[in-house]
This record gives structure tokens, sequence and C-alpha cells, in this order.
């Protein structure tokens, strides 16, 4: 019998969110799934519904100083001394992992146990864990076709793949719609919200000419303790938007915009054009190596959105933005095209195929 994939991910929603569409592909075709992540493993049981669920010590150097790194590094090395004994009685056909510090001690047991492995890259730039893991791994799965920070040497090993979506995403898609009496503006930034939003866009509709102002139906994202102020901002213009600091059904409110303002993150970027919608993207400014900002220039570079960096950004320029926007539904409608056409609604199936290629699995 083959043994199980692994897969080692877990942190924010940009590792997590592929993860567990690659398991639920795999689930489908038959195989047995082992996720290995952090001490925090209990947070995605209901993500990862029927999956074995393994925790291994790990620990992040990010913003810790010189004690602080080293024990992280002691953690570090705990992990992975723990997942090289799980990976022994595991036994797995390949371990896949998705970046980030819970997956690093797996990925390096599997390394050091010789197994066959994919790292998978969600952004256009190559996150720092999977840079050092790249030359240690048998593929590398990307997420963009220009992959920066890659060793020029490794590039043979890389398969463009796409980001896998979730599938509520996909089954959420339907064509996009132009604007009419209403104009659908959904704002979001990331799994927690983004305090720059609940501040930023209310001043930014409050100058909107009255009568666009009159015909938007926003949905915004907050951080919990941001709601309340929010919704008075809202209040004071007489407005009553839909406010909360979590939406379930992420992949139907993606589908009914017209216009989404949002960061860049990798899950972000990917379902946009999994549904093809236009967007002003404001990339967070001090995510690492400051891919938010690569991704959303892929993308503005190629027609499908907008950028602008939080640092110049204003209530006067933003509010500017939308008027055009909104005033201009061929030029939201071409955008959507072109988004949609730089989704990979297969990229997990693509991965799953790449796992049990480099696996050795046969399809039953």
């Amino acid at each position: 019998m083959p043994g199980p994939v692994v897969i080692a991910a877990g942190g924010t929603g940009g590792h997590t969110f592929p993860a567990q569409a690659l398991a639920q592909e795999l689930a489908k075709r038959g195989r047995k799934i082992v996720l290995m992540t952090d001490d925090r493993g209990h947070n995605y049981a209901q993500a990862f519904p029927q999956v074995d669920i393994v925790t291994v010590p790990s620990a992040t150097f990010a913003g810790r100083g010189l004690v602080g790194k080293g024990l992280a590094f002691a953690r570090l090395g705990q992990g992975a001394i723990a997942a090289y004994f799980a990976l022994g009685r595991l036994k797995p056909s390949v371990v896949v992992g998705f970046g980030g510090y819970p997956a690093l001690p797996t990925m390096f047991a599997a390394a050091r146990r010789g197994l066959p492995s994919i790292i998978h890259e969600q952004n256009a730039v190559l996150g720092r864990v999977n840079r050092w893991l790249s030359p240690k791994v048998t593929r590398i799965a990307a997420a963009f076709s220009k992959l920066t920070h890659l060793d020029p040497v490794l590039q043979p090993l890389v398969t463009v793949t796409g980001n896998p979506v979730r599938p509520a995403v996909i089954a959420a898609l339907r064509p996009y719609a132009k604007p009419d009496a209403a104009f659908n503006l959904l704002v979001f930034g990331g799994s927690q919200g983004a305090r720059v939003f609940a501040t930023l866009v209310p001043e930014a509709i409050g100058k909107l000419p009255e009568g666009l102002r009159k015909r938007i139906n926003l949905t915004q994202q907050c951080r919990p303790e941001d709601l309340d102020a929010a919704k008075a901002r809202y209040a004071v213009m007489g407005l009553q938007p839909t406010l909360a600091s979590f939406f379930t059904d992420m992949g139907e409110r993606l589908s009914a915009s017209h216009l989404v303002i949002s960061r860049a993150g990798a899950s972000t970027v990917t379902e946009l054009c999994a549904v093809g919608r236009p967007s002003i993207l404001i990339p967070y400014p001090f995510a690492m190596d400051d891919h938010q900002s690569v991704n959303a220039g892929q993308l503005a570079a190629e027609g499908a959105a907008w950028t602008f960096k939080e640092a110049d950004l204003t209530a006067e320029i933003l509010a500017a933005k939308v008027t055009e926007l909104a005033q201009n539904p061929v030029l939201l409608e071409a955008a959507a095209a072109k988004a949609l056409s730089l989704g990979r609604s297969d990229a997990a199936s693509r991965l799953a195929d790449l796992v049990e290629e480099v696996g050795g699995l046969k399809r039953p």
C-alpha cells in the first residue's frame, strides 16, 4: 500500500487555504492525508476534516532579539527531531510544504530522510523558508510564472501549478455583470481585516459624489475592535453597509462584487483571479520581502487591477479612483476579464497531479 501524503502547513490563511484545497482534491482521489503543523494544530480540525493531524514544535525568528532568535532556533530543532521520527512512523509517499515556519521542521526532516518532497510558493516572491528549502526538495510548485529570489540553477525544478483555491470560492463563480442601479463594493484586508481600511475607506466613501454614494452597496471586513467605529462613521453619512470581522461566504461576496478594495496577499489575488473581479490593491507595507507589492504589481501590469502604496494613498485619491471606475463600467469589465484570464481554477488538480507524480502514486 502506498504511504500517505503528508502536508506541512499552518499559520496564515495564505498558507493554509491552498493546503486545504490540495487536501480536498487528494481526498477525492482516495489518498490518505496527514497534516503536520505547529502546536496550533487543533485550530485546523474544521478546515481539514477526516485528515490526521500531527503537531510538531515550531517558532519564527521574526520580531525577536538575539535571545529570542536563539530560543526560536532551539524550538525549531525540537520540531525537526519530532518530525523526523513522525515521518519514520508514517512512511509517506511524498511530503508537501506550503511555506512559513510551521512547515519548516517537517520539510527539513523530510530532506534528512531523503523523502520525495515538494514546496509550494503562493506568492510572486519566494518566501524565506521556501528559499532555504528550495535546494533540498524534489520539485517546486509555483503560483506565478515569474518567481523572484529563486536561484536560476533551480528553475528546472519549477512547475507552475497556480495557487489552489478553496472549492467554495470556485463553486460561487459566475460571470462578471456590469453595475446597474447598485454598485457592489467589497472591502477586505485578509482574515483579520486591515485597520487602515476602517478609517480610510469610510473617509473616501464620504468624499464620493452624492449620486454614486447612494448607489454604493458596501460590504466591508473590519477587525473586531474597529467594527463599532466604522459603523458610526457610515451612520453619519446615512449608510448601513454590511460589516463583519469575518465572512464565511466570501466566494459569494466576491462573485457579487463590481469592484474589490483589498490587500494583495497570495490567497486574495488568487481568488480575485479565480472569480475574475477587478480590484484596487493596497499592499501591506510590512509584508516579508514586500511580497504583496510584487503580487499586486503583476496583476496591475496585466491590466487586472490598480495598485497604490499605503503611504501615498489618501481618502481623496481613493475616492477619485472609485469614482473613475464606477463611471467606466467598460473599464471594469475589461479588468475583470483580464483577471479571469490570469486565474487557474484547476490549480488544486494540477498540484495534486504533481504530488502523485513525485510520490510515484498511480491514479486509483
